[in-house]
């Protein structure tokens, strides 16, 4: 066990804890000022009902043991055996800092999903999906790519979540806009954001917090620690820019959402990618990324889906654009893995097939939850309480008094 790299993880998985209040920030600031509270309500509650689930079993069948490749087993319900001693899929960590360390990730993608369906969800059918989602949805596709299992034995790598928070969570949002079905008005009534600076501030704490997500997840303060939070910083500089740039060409006019959106799109393209790419391969991949998710964005409104705050077209579209560029980019020199680009085409096709199954499993699993949450309780306020905005209907607060 070492004692820097526990103090380092220690402080990451403070960084990953940061991000889902700071998600509540940046998506409470997108709603209209009715739904402000109820947006990052869901934030909150998803951190507290996945660190809960996460202790009982959720842990245990992400990364205890390995059944046929496709789930854990149950030696680490309760976290029984999970304490101080370096014995857990870590040898330099104790094991009770590896299992926070991933918590924190856990619940932010569970939050990630909300977005998707902000303004009219019931708060309850919220929580009851959150739950069985990440039984049924999260942990597999951790244990398969971080547990051994059968991505993992494919050859695919995801440095920090490329496929198990970013793609997983957007494969999701798509099944609860399908779902769900679009805002009341939409398309007539004006959806202005509320409050662009809390959004601003918002994703400026997600870039921070994105350093202890892609930084950490080497697992050790090493050199290879360093690599990532540099190849998170340009990538994220590089999608902003590239963001900006498209919708200069496209608008006339760089807007502050555009450029924290680019941001936020060259964070989640290179997240699978941060410590397996170089440094200039990670500045184009986030600058294409900007490019890329912005086309991503415009595409709910050719497909006909109500995606509220852009789940698929920021975290699918750039996860999977990361995950097929970790395929082209990677370099042995970095982490050990060759890409296509350095004489290995097989890591390209171990990266697709990993996405194809991410998007299929996830979203078949997310409408099969989908439909026994809205069997048990509705999926769906009534068109009063969405008039009304859930603030008051679902809580009885008002984010504003002016």
């Amino acid at each position: 066990m070492n004692p820097a790299d526990t103090a380092f993880i220690m402080l990451c998985a403070a960084l990953v804890m940061l991000m889902t209040p700071a998600l509540a920030l940046f998506y409470g600031g997108l709603v209209r000022s009715r739904n402000v509270l109820s947006t990052c309500m869901h934030s909150y509650a998803a951190l507290g009902l996945i660190s809960v689930l996460w202790a009982v079993f959720g842990y245990s069948l992400a990364f205890s043991g390995d059944i046929a490749g496709l789930i854990g087993n149950l030696d680490h319900v309760f976290l029984l055996g999970v304490g101080g001693a370096a014995d857990g899929p870590v040898s330099n960590l104790p094991h009770s800092v590896f299992m926070i360390f991933q918590c924190m990730f856990a619940g932010l993608t569970v939050a990630l999903i909300s977005g998707a369906y902000a303004e009219r969800i019931r708060f309850s059918a919220m929580l009851l999906f959150s739950a069985l989602w990440m039984v049924f949805a999260y942990c597999p596709m951790a244990h398969w790519v971080w547990g051994g299992g059968w991505m993992a034995q494919l050859g695919a790598v995801d440095f920090a979540g490329g496929a198990v928070v970013h793609m997983a969570s957007a494969a999701a949002a798509l099944a609860c806009a399908h779902a769900v079905g679009p805002r009341a008005g939409l398309g007539k009534t004006p959806m202005i954001p509320n409050n662009l600076p809390m959004t601003l501030f918002g994703g400026g704490l997600l870039w921070f917090g994105w350093f202890g997500f892609n930084a950490g997840s080497a697992l050790a303060a090493n050199a290879l620690a360093g690599h990532a939070l540099v190849t998170t910083h340009l990538a994220t500089a590089g999608g902003m820019l590239g963001w900006m740039l498209v919708e200069r060409i496209r608008t006339g006019k760089a807007t502050t959402l555009g450029a924290v959106s680019g941001a936020l799109a060259g964070l989640v393209s290179i997240t699978p990618a941060a410590g397996f790419v170089n440094f200039m391969p990670a500045l184009f991949i986030g600058f294409a990324g900007g490019f890329i998710c912005y086309g991503g964005v415009l595409l709910k409104n050719r497909l006909g889906y109500d995606d509220a705050l852009d789940v698929v077209g920021i975290h699918g579209v750039g996860g999977t654009w990361g995950a097929l560029a970790t395929g082209l980019f990677a370099a042995a020199s970095v982490n050990g893995v060759d890409g296509l680009f350095n004489g290995n085409p097989y890591q390209l096709w171990a990266q697709f097939v990993s996405v194809i199954g991410t998007w299929i499993f996830v979203y078949i699993v997310s409408r099969v939850l989908l439909k026994i949450t809205d069997v048990v309780l509705g999926l769906r306020v009534s068109p009063d309480a969405e008039l009304q905005g859930l603030d008051i209907s679902l809580h009885s607060e008002r984010g504003y008094t002016m």
